[in-house]
């Protein structure tokens, strides 16, 4: 189904200098960094600063979501969707209705990550309905749990089919979904990004640009190594041109870690030697099995990501490490929190959810009590 897309400013930003102020900001065109780039005169005019005739529609559709929140990072492959899917049902297990908009047109991960593959959109007199989630172990009271789920991934009639788009269809797809779709109340709604500062953040951000409340902004993922540090250091600068608030960074995959039973251990030789090294810790040191093993897998480059967000001036979250549980709830399409909450085991994104909830509720009555990591 097409919709009326709006105006759309003619500034092209793609061929912007290095140095641009952005569209929107006084300074526009009037700067010596934009001396010599091509929308200089249409900047100086002020027509960057129009305001898009679809925002107010978006402000109504989302007024009674209480916080946005932007999941983002200048790399690929550092788990923004593994950390918006997690804490999506982590927000929703604690009786908290939230809402995950996946705007990552052309790699839809989220509805295999949350069970929902094969799952498609539903039209209402009101718009679209999104696809909600239903499984146990979420919260206490089942019927309790609300989250619900927008993706291009409900839309494709194959799955692996793939999405072949320039900006201006994929900027159309966004402002659809923050027009269309029904959400009704929610405490959150997440946005799941892909990679860079490009069409799609660009786009997000402006079409969300009187929805923001104070409290609500961006969660940045990293990992800990400078390849990728180097490439979230542009994300955060690109939340500071566009005002967008930094309510914290992640540091994801910040080393291996794993029960002491499930190591797999070798010799010089590469031979498989774990049954035995076990069989001799039950016999000697049987407690030691009771233990995780953890291990550095990526270097960390000058303290990193906690050291890259102190420079930035913005919040740390902490470290998720690479635990084969959050690869496995994410493949299977449930909660890594509510399946550790089971087995009776501190879930290791607890306190990174308080902080979020925290960060988003600075000042509220009525704020929901943080789970003090458990």
């Amino acid at each position: 189904r097409e919709k009326r897309v709006g105006r759309m400013s003619s500034i092209d930003t793609a061929e912007a200098n290095e140095e641009c102020v952005g569209p929107a900001s006084e300074r526009a065109g009037k700067e010596s960094g934009c001396d010599g780039c091509p929308n200089q005169q249409k900047c100086a005019s002020g027509e960057g600063r129009q305001e898009d005739p679809d925002i107010p529609a978006i402000c109504e559709r989302l007024k009674d979501v209480k916080h946005k929140v932007l999941v983002l990072s200048g790399k690929g492959g550092v788990g923004k969707s593994t950390m918006t899917a997690q804490l999506a049902f982590a927000l929703a297990g604690q009786g908290l209705r939230v809402g995950l908009l996946d705007i990552d047109i052309c790699g839809p991960s989220i509805p295999h990550m949350l069970g929902l593959t094969g799952e498609s959109i539903h039209q209402s007199a009101s718009g679209w309905s999104p696809v909600y989630v239903s499984q146990e172990g979420l919260g206490p009271d089942d019927d309790d749990v609300e989250l619900g789920v927008m993706s291009i991934g409900f839309m494709l009639p194959d799955k692996d089919r793939a999405v072949i788009w320039r900006g201006p269809r994929k900027n159309g797809l966004i402002k659809q979904f923050l027009t269309d779709v029904e959400w009704g109340e929610l405490d959150y709604l997440l946005v799941d990004t892909p990679p860079g500062t490009s069409d799609e953040h660009i786009s997000i951000v402006q079409y969300l640009s009187k929805a923001l409340g104070p409290n609500d902004g961006a969660v940045i993922v990293s990992t800990p190594q400078e390849v990728s540090l180097m490439d979230v250091r542009k994300e955060l600068s690109f939340c500071a041109m566009t005002k967008l608030r930094v309510l914290g960074v992640i540091e994801n995959m910040a080393g291996m870690l794993t029960p002491m039973p499930k190591l797999q251990l070798r010799d010089k030789q590469g031979r498989d030697v774990s049954e035995a090294s076990l069989a001799l810790l039950r016999e000697r040191c049987p407690e030691l099995l009771e233990h995780f093993a953890y291990a550095d897998v990526f270097p960390s480059a000058g303290g990193g990501a906690e050291a890259m967000a102190a420079a930035f001036g913005v919040p740390f979250f902490g470290r998720v490490p690479l635990d084969p549980e959050i690869v496995r709830a994410c493949e299977a399409g449930t909660s890594y929190t509510a399946g550790m909450q089971l087995r009776g085991a501190r879930s290791l994104l607890q306190p990174i959810v308080d902080k979020l909830i925290a960060a988003t509720t600075e000042g509220e009555v009525g704020a929901p009590s943080p789970m003090n990591g458990s």
